[in-house]
């Protein structure tokens, strides 16, 4: 697994979480949604959510993303659903990154299955 860029490292399960909004954001993401999973789920912290445009859009989104979180020494395989550009997982442990084509969003309605999560404020600067 490639591991996180130093300076992403250091940051908690929350502060990566607002990154990777801002960076969807930067990259015209649609209704981007951070959910707080912890103590709900066992295997993250924060889901963060969001649509695109087009499969391409959603392929662009998770790159973007990818790149900027991830450092580049070590090489492994796409992400999660990278091909098909309907729905992208990437997973940076306590943060797991959900980019969807709106039609496959409404259609696994994650929201709707964490509705008891709390959302973050994305207008909330985070520090970073």
């Amino acid at each position: 697994m490639k591991r996180l860029k130093k300076e992403f490292s250091a940051l908690d399960g929350r502060e990566l979480a607002h990154k990777c909004a801002q960076i969807a954001e930067q990259g015209k993401a649609e209704d981007i949604v951070v959910l707080d999973v912890r103590g709900m789920a066992s295997f993250s912290d924060y889901f963060v959510i969001m649509s695109g445009r087009s499969t391409r859009h959603v392929q662009a989104l998770a790159e973007s993303i990818e790149n900027e979180i991830r450092s580049k020494r070590i090489k492994t395989s796409q992400a999660e659903g990278l091909q098909e550009g309907t729905w992208v997982l990437l997973d940076f442990g306590d943060v797991v990154v959900h980019v969807f084509y709106h039609e496959q969003r409404t259609f696994y309605d994650l929201e709707g299955l964490w509705h008891d999560a709390p959302r973050l404020d994305l207008s909330v600067s985070s520090g970073t």
